[in-house]
C-alpha cells in the first residue's frame, strides 16, 4: 500500500495540488493535456483489447459486463433521489450522471497499477466496464429530467445517443479496445515501447496538470458554502464513492467474482466521470451547473479516490473476502 501511495506519478498529482495552493504560475501549456490523456486512453484501450484477446469471452465475462451496467442503473437512480433533496432537478440529475458513470481513467489505472504491483490479476474486460458503465448513466440522466421537469419536447434523443456512445473519449476506448483485441500478441508486441514502457511517464504529466486543475476547481465551491450547501457536497462527493464501492463490492461477492474483478468493479463504482458527462451536459443540460458538477467529480471524489481510496476499497474487498 505504502508503495502505491509513494509512486511517483501521484506525488506529481500531489505537487500539481500544492502548486496551486502555494499561488506558483506553474502551467502545463495547451495543447500537452490533451494529447497527455489521448495517449492514456489509447494505452488503457490497446492493454485492455490484448487482454481481452488472451482471456476470450466467456458467460463470466458477459456476467461482470451486466453487472457494471446495473450498478451504473442503480447509483444514478439512488444518488438522484438523494440529491433532489437539497438541489434542483437539473444539477440532481448531473451530478448523479456523474456517480453512475465511470470514465476517470486514471483512478482506473492507479487501481490497476495497484493489483499488477501485488500480483493480483484483474481480466483484461474490466477496461470495457469504463464505456458499459458510462452510457447507461448519460441516458438514465437526462430521461429523469424530461420525467420531472416535462422536457421531453426539448430533448434530442438522437444527439443523446450521439453523445454517449460516440463522445471522444469513449468512442477512442472502444475502438483501441477493439485494436487491441483484433491484432493480439504480434501487434501488442509492436505498440508496447511506446503505449507500455512510456505509459507511466505520461501518466506522471497528466496526473501534474489534473492536480493543477482539480485544486483550481475545489476554489469555485467556496460561495456554495455559504448557504452550507457546499459542505452537503463536498461530504457526499467523498462518502457516496465509498458507499458506492461497497455496494460493487457485495455485489461481486454475490455473483462470486474473483478479488481481482470485484477490486477493480468497485472502484469503477466508486469512481465519478468528469470527460464524457460535463462534454455531454454542457450541450443537452445548460441549466445544470458546470461549476458544481464538475468540481465535484474532479475537485474532491477524483483527489480523494486517487490518493486514500484506491487503497481503501481494496482493503473493503479483503475484508469482505475474509
Amino acid at each position: 500500500m505504502l508503495g502505491n501511495f509513494l509512486s511517483v506519478p501521484l506525488l506529481f498529482f500531489l505537487l500539481g495540488i500544492l502548486a496551486v495552493f502555494l499561488k506558483s504560475d506553474l502551467e502545463i501549456p495547451q495543447p500537452l493535456p490533451k494529447f497527455f490523456s489521448l495517449f492514456l486512453l489509447i494505452s488503457i484501450g490497446l492493454q485492455g483489447g490484448y487482454r481481452l484477446y488472451k482471456g476470450g469471452f466467456s458467460l463470466h465475462v458477459l456476467l461482470v459486463f451486466f453487472a457494471g451496467i446495473l450498478l451504473a442503473i442503480f447509483i444514478t437512480l439512488y444518488t438522484f433521489f438523494i440529491l433532489k433533496l437539497r438541489l434542483d432537478t437539473y444539477n440532481a440529475a448531473a451530478i448523479a450522471t456523474s456517480y453512475g458513470a465511470t470514465l476517470s481513467p486514471v483512478v482506473f489505472i492507479s487501481a490497476g497499477n495497484l493489483l499488477d504491483h501485488i500480483g493480483v490479476h484483474y481480466g483484461g474486460y474490466m477496461v470495457a466496464m469504463l464505456v458499459l458503465m458510462e452510457s447507461p448513466a448519460i441516458i438514465l440522466g437526462l430521461f429523469l429530467v424530461s420525467l420531472f421537469e416535462g422536457k421531453k419536447e426539448k430533448l434530442s434523443w438522437g444527439e443523446i445517443f450521439s453523445d454517449a456512445f460516440l463522445n471522444g473519449s469513449v468512442f477512442l476506448l472502444i475502438g483501441t479496445l477493439v485494436v487491441g483485441y483484433l491484432v493480439g500478441e504480434r501487434g501488442w508486441k509492436a505498440m508496447e515501447p511506446m503505449f507500455g514502457n512510456l505509459f507511466m511517464p505520461m501518466l506522471a504529466f497528466f496526473l501534474l496538470d489534473m492536480g493543477l486543475v482539480s485544486a483550481r476547481q475545489m476554489e469555485t465551491i467556496k460561495p456554495l458554502a455559504k448557504r452550507k450547501l457546499g459542505y452537503f457536497l463536498v461530504a457526499f462527493a467523498i462518502f457516496i464513492p465509498i458507499v458506492n464501492a461497497i455496494i460493487g463490492a457485495l455485489l461481486a461477492k454475490l455473483l462470486g467474482f474473483n478479488k481481482g474483478d470485484a477490486y477493480m468493479l468497485s472502484v469503477l463504482c466508486a469512481s465519478a466521470s468528469y470527460v464524457a458527462v460535463p462534454a455531454t451536459f454542457r450541450i443537452s443540460l445548460p441549466e445544470a451547473n458546470p461549476s458544481i458538477y464538475l468540481t465535484m467529480s474532479l475537485g474532491f471524489t477524483f483527489p480523494f479516490n486517487l490518493i486514500f481510496g484506491v487503497p481503501l476499497y481494496y482493503s473493503i474487498i479483503n475484508f469482505i473476502w475474509g
